[in-house]
């Protein structure tokens, strides 16, 4: 086996791959793929696209891409921008540094719905928030929950934490040395970072921006939890949900899951080709 491979020119080590293909295509590959010709099966008839027509011409269902992207847009540009500041202070070192990212990054053991739990004890009408306002004259207590702020809220907290641990580790492989030299000749902290250290951060910060835009636009619990499901954070994960369990339609279901993922990608590859854009201009158009 091993000298046929090496005759035909395989790396044997490629076959360590195989699990993982293996994993790739009965975790991934099969359900989607089987999503996908189901939402071409509506249950009501009406040919292959009836579940997409349907989808597309019910404002109450097409309105969840906005208020989907009108949530994870904001949040996933919140926590790439605060992350930047943050990331780039701690990638040197200082004295407390080890608890400090610790304190940062607790957020991710909580999970969605400890957090919206936190943030409805601390945030409702009757919570310590508004009690503490209250205590400096407020006269009516800020609406911060089951709405879309505490959607917004429950996204960033739980989508800071991801974003800052790329950053910083983006911001970790940029040389240090390029910032000292441009320091040598005279430039102070804000053009070192505009112009050296920026420029290289952008793709990492690209990619950055598309993994918390994809935790963003998948929420789900926190919609219910600290949300209004059923007005204006009723996202597009409720939508799809409600179709395939509530009411028993999952070719429904699987087409707006669809929607879901070609909505995601869409605005993926739109900043990826940002991106790729960016890179070419960085290297002068080479390669």
């Amino acid at each position: 086996m091993r000298h046929r491979l090496a005759e035909r020119g395989v790396d044997r080590t490629l076959l360590l791959l195989v699990p993982g293909v293996l994993f790739v295509v009965l975790l991934f590959a099969y359900p989607v793929l089987y999503g996908l010709q189901l939402s071409f099966q509506p249950a009501e008839g009406g040919g292959p696209f009836a579940n997409y027509a349907r989808f597309f011409s019910d404002p109450y269902l097409f309105d969840t891409i906005w208020i989907t992207l009108r949530l994870a847009l904001p949040a996933a540009l919140i926590n790439v921008f605060a992350s930047i500041p943050i990331a780039y202070r701690m990638r040197g070192r200082f004295r407390g540094k080890r608890l400090l990212t610790t304190i940062l990054v607790v957020p991710i053991t909580l999970g969605t719905v400890l957090t919206a739990e936190g943030l409805i004890r601390y945030l409702d009408p009757v919570g310590w928030f508004n009690k503490i306002l209250a205590l400096f004259g407020a006269d009516e207590p800020a609406r911060l929950v089951h709405n879309y702020w505490g959607v917004l809220f429950s996204l960033i907290i739980t989508g800071f934490p991801f974003a800052f641990l790329l950053t910083l580790s983006y911001l970790s492989g940029i040389d240090p040395t390029l910032e000292q030299a441009a320091a040598t000749l005279g430039a102070d902290w804000w053009h070192r970072f505009r112009y050296i250290t920026l420029p290289l951060l952008a793709p990492g910060l690209a990619i950055t921006f598309c993994l918390t835009f994809v935790l963003a636009f998948s929420v789900f619990p926190s919609a219910y939890l600290v949300g209004l499901p059923q007005g204006e954070t009723r996202v597009i994960s409720i939508a799809a949900y409600e179709a395939a369990f509530r009411d028993s339609d999952y070719p429904l279901g699987s087409a707006i899951a669809m929607i879901m993922a070609a909505v995601m990608l869409a605005v993926i590859g739109l900043v990826l080709l940002w991106r790729a854009r960016l890179y070419r201009g960085a290297t002068g158009g080479k390669g």
